[in-house]
Parts: C-alpha cells; sequence; structure tokens
C-alpha cells in the first residue's frame, strides 16, 4: 500500500477506471456472443442483435478499451457473418 497521498489517490482511480473497463469488456463479450448465437441458429431478430454488437463494438473504441483496427476487424467479420 502506497504511503504517499497522491499515489493513495492514484490507486483509487485506477481500481474505478479498472472496474468500468471490465464491465465495457464483459458487456461487449456478451454483445459478441449473443450475435454469434443469432446468425448461427438463424434468428428472426439477427440484425437488430448484431446492429447492437457493432454498436458496443464502437462504444469500446471510443473509451479506448479496443485499438482501432480491433474493433474494424470485429465489426467486419459481424457483417461478413451476416451477409
Amino acid at each position: 500500500m502506497p504511503n504517499i497521498k497522491s499515489a493513495k489517490k492514484r490507486v483509487k482511480v485506477i481500481e474505478k477506471k479498472t472496474m468500468r473497463n471490465k464491465a465495457i469488456k464483459s458487456d461487449l463479450k456478451t454483445a459478441l456472443k449473443k450475435a454469434d448465437a443469432a446468425v448461427a441458429n438463424n434468428a428472426a431478430d439477427k440484425e437488430q442483435v448484431v446492429r447492437t454488437a457493432i454498436k458496443k463494438v464502437d462504444m469500446a473504441c471510443t473509451k479506448g478499451i479496443l485499438h482501432k483496427n480491433n474493433a474494424a476487424r470485429k465489426k467486419s467479420q459481424l457483417a461478413k457473418k451476416l451477409g
């Protein structure tokens, strides 16, 4: 545990950011899994589910959780599976 006041604050801030990033990553993974399942099962609402997953990918990219090329690749793969 840090002794300096600013270091203590950094630990608290990093913990908050880590929790936020973890929640966004988890949400993203869930959306991607749902999209894959919807496309595989040829569900009626598969286009809507894929659109939601693409939105989650964009949000993760905007917040700096995914690299822009990684996000582009994920979106491309989803579009390819859908089409």
